[in-house]
């Protein structure tokens, strides 16, 4: 863990774990060839091995297994060689076979860690394990009076928990973990990251005590779909454990729901520990083995992860620290900037561009990057020519918002068609400041009694006078001169 100043507050230290339940990207279940996609009618994607008839039996999904295999190549984890599927027994009626088939003792993964900045500090969690195991059905409570439905369409999906030691201290480092993480599973292609259809669920293990005293009472905040729900449900748990210690009530180990619509939690249940669970090896599946030639295989296939890409742009291409960080939130834009900036030889240019102009369109229209409607190459050869003293940057403005509106298609046709060009003829600009100097006594007195504001008022004189085709840089330089 990296030493960061623990803030307090009230008095006492936050501690916080987090468990994350990641939907894998693999078509079928984890041990069926049932579909796994979202949105189908309930019941229609449950085959005889989901539904746990008698003489079923389970056959692993090699494809859930590469994605455990990139996860802990991605996070620097150990990929255990040999592992083993337990048995967790538990009775709810959405769980068919009264028990779920998850890892315990080995897991698949172990160890490794996430870094990620809060801020301009940067933070290590360290993470314990992440295991494979299948997802149970659902309950619906809504649809009937009196009764509730049972859905098995998620039962048998296969997940990838991963389980982080209690390394966070507070809920900014916790929602950084998350996006973090987020970032790397949808970056490496193990999942989708869509939280509103449960494909990267989160639970909070949230506990508080005073500073030197032994870890506190733990409460685990189930199902956050959203970023916010996780910072509004961390801040209410912590406050709410701090209430009742200094109310003399003891914390109770418990999982808690989140209530969105109050913006409190509630208790759901007594959490129960490993020992309720009664895991024992599943029977009817071997050991998982990975061969070292198959993590070996997987690895050749590996994108360039998010954190290596960032530390390249910032050694290749000059970036300062953000907006290397910035610019590798997706895969997306990463390439969509590095395109930009190979085509107009100017990074730091395009990477105002892309984190300026092109993300807040994006925001404004609410769309992705894959509907992004100036192309990089487009936008390269417009900052070629703001850089090349073609056209200012009010100019470029202009051409970008005809690329955008599909108007024009061509950077240099559409600077011709609205006569945007510069104009870098000495002797017309010469004669158009005399022109302004002349007109704008007032001013010239004020410049040379040391107002730069009136410098300002001339210089926007000049281009209003040329049109906007005069170079700044060449009025101001001129102006200077004539003034002095």
């Amino acid at each position: 863990m990296t030493e960061t100043t623990v803030k307090l507050i009230n008095g006492y230290e936050v501690v916080i774990g987090f468990e994350t339940h990641t939907q894998l990207a693999a078509n079928s279940k984890i041990f069926s060839r049932a579909s796994t996609a979202f949105g189908a009618e309930p019941n229609t994607q449950a085959c005889a091995v989901d539904l746990a008839l008698p003489g079923t039996l389970p056959v692993m999904n090699k494809k859930a297994v590469e994605c455990a295999i990139k996860l802990g190549l991605a996070l620097g984890s150990t990929i255990a060689p040999v592992s083993i599927f337990a048995r967790k027994n538990y009775f709810y009626p959405d769980l068919p076979k009264g028990y779920q088939i998850s890892q315990f003792e080995i897991p698949v993964v172990q160890g490794g860690e996430v870094s990620f900045f809060v801020g301009d500090q940067k933070k290590t969690v360290r993470l314990v394990r992440a295991h494979l195991e299948e997802d149970a059905g659902k309950s619906v409570h809504d649809e009937f009076i009196g009764q509730s439905g049972i859905d098995l369409n998620r039962a048998g999906t296969p997940l990838l928990e991963i389980v982080t030691e209690p390394d966070m201290s507070s809920t900014a480092e916790a929602v950084a973990y998350a996006k973090e993480l987020h970032k790397i599973v949808t970056w490496i292609g193990i999942c989708d990251g869509n939280m509103q259809e449960g494909s990267f669920r989160c639970d909070a293990n949230v506990s508080v005590r005073k500073p030197g005293q032994p870890l506190g009472t733990r409460r685990e905040i189930k199902n956050l779909n959203s970023f916010k729900n996780m910072q509004i449900a961390i801040d209410y748990e912590i406050r709410w454990q701090i209430e009742e210690i200094e109310d003399g009530r003891a914390i109770q180990q418990a999982t808690v729901l989140f209530n969105p619509d109050t913006g409190e939690t509630r208790a759901m249940r007594t959490k129960e520990d490993a020992a309720d669970y009664r895991y024992f090896p599943d029977p009817d599946l071997p050991p998982l083995v990975v061969a070292d030639s198959w993590v070996q295989a997987v690895k050749a296939e590996m994108p360039e992860l998010p954190r290596q890409r960032a530390d390249r742009f910032v050694a290749d291409y000059g970036l300062p620290e953000y907006d290397a960080t910035t610019l590798t939130q997706s895969q997306a834009m990463a390439d969509y900037f590095e395109a930009a900036a190979k085509a107009s030889g100017q990074p730091k240019l395009a990477s105002n561009w892309v984190m300026g102009e092109i993300s807040r369109r994006l925001n404004l229209e609410e769309i992705g990057m894959d509907q992004v409607k100036v192309s990089a190459a487009q936008l390269g050869t417009l900052i070629a020519r703001i850089h090349g003293n073609v056209i200012s940057n009010n100019s470029a403005k202009q051409v970008f918002e005809a690329l955008w509106s599909g108007e024009g298609a061509d950077v240099d046709a559409v600077i011709d068609a609205k006569d945007l060009k510069q104009s870098n003829d000495t002797g017309a600009l010469e004669a158009i400041i005399d022109e302004v100097i002349a007109a704008n006594p007032g001013n010239v007195e004020q410049y040379k009694a040391g107002k730069d504001k009136a410098f300002n008022a001339l210089v926007g004189q000049v281009m209003k006078a040329s049109k906007g085709k005069a170079n700044p840089g060449q009025v101001n330089e001129l102006l200077k001169a004539k003034l002095a």
